[in-house]
């Protein structure tokens, strides 16, 4: 299983520099997932560099105000161009068939494919039923289920994730799951690539994550103190980065 490191990454190193060479230094090993609404050009020049690289459309934020044709339109050309400009060979479709339909979500997917020559990993969410879920697995050798973040898919619903993704498999689709790194449920969930945030947490909750060989342990600090930013995040980045080459390795 592949573990994508996800959220803005090059902005959770502050004041770059220190932060920043480390990251760059590390690229050779690591799965980035970023947000073409928010990715910036020092991680754009990383690209070529990282072991994997996927593209997220980000329409979802950019999709959330209101926004007419000509917007959207304009954002996808944008996307495209981003993609071909970069040789991203892994990017996502633009999901957000509850904002304008899941026909329009189809055209655009097809608009996807024909102006960048590559297919784009379609989202499947749970209102679009398992009949669709099994037709993506059939028509695409790359799938990914969504809507675990936003809570679409409850904790107590996740004992049905390893019959769909069996169901992948047989098909010889490969599944990704979006947002999710639940320690507990990751050996159970045999997801070919996952993304996590979660690696982000030290910096914004005060605390420090270690890899204990096997998985992750949060660490809280004492009350009344608090983390080095830099200090922290280079931590947590490179503790986050064993349990990964672990994942990799045995999930």
């Amino acid at each position: 299983m592949k573990i994508y490191f996800a959220g803005n990454c090059w902005n959770h190193f502050p004041n770059a520099g220190k932060g920043g060479d480390i990251f760059s230094k590390l690229a050779p090993k690591i799965n980035i997932l970023e947000s073409f609404y928010t990715v910036s050009p020092i991680l754009t020049k990383l690209i070529p560099r990282f072991d994997s690289f996927m593209l997220d459309s980000g329409a979802f934020s950019f999709f959330g105000n209101k926004r007419t044709r000509r917007d959207w339109d304009e954002y996808i050309t944008r996307y495209i161009e981003y993609i071909n400009a970069n040789d991203v060979k892994l990017f996502f479709e633009l999901d957000i068939d509850k904002i304008i339909g899941y026909d329009r979500v189809k055209e655009i997917r097809r608009r996807l494919e024909r102006e960048t020559g590559k297919r784009p990993i379609p989202v499947w969410h749970k209102h679009l039923g398992k009949t669709e879920f099994l037709r993506m697995c059939d028509e695409f050798d790359y799938v990914a289920i969504g809507g675990i973040v936003s809570n679409e898919i409850k904790v107590p619903e996740y004992k049905y994730l390893p019959a769909f993704i069996r169901e992948a498999h047989k098909r010889n689709t490969k599944i990704h799951g979006l947002g999710f790194t639940k320690l507990g449920w990751l050996q159970t969930c045999h997801f070919d690539s996952v993304d996590s945030t979660s690696w982000t947490t030290g910096n914004r909750f005060g605390h420090l994550w270690k890899f204990d060989g096997r998985t992750m342990e949060r660490i809280n600090i004492p009350p009344n103190h608090r983390v080095k930013a830099t200090e922290t995040a280079i931590h947590n980045f490179t503790e986050w980065l064993k349990f990964a080459n672990y994942a990799e390795r045995n999930f």
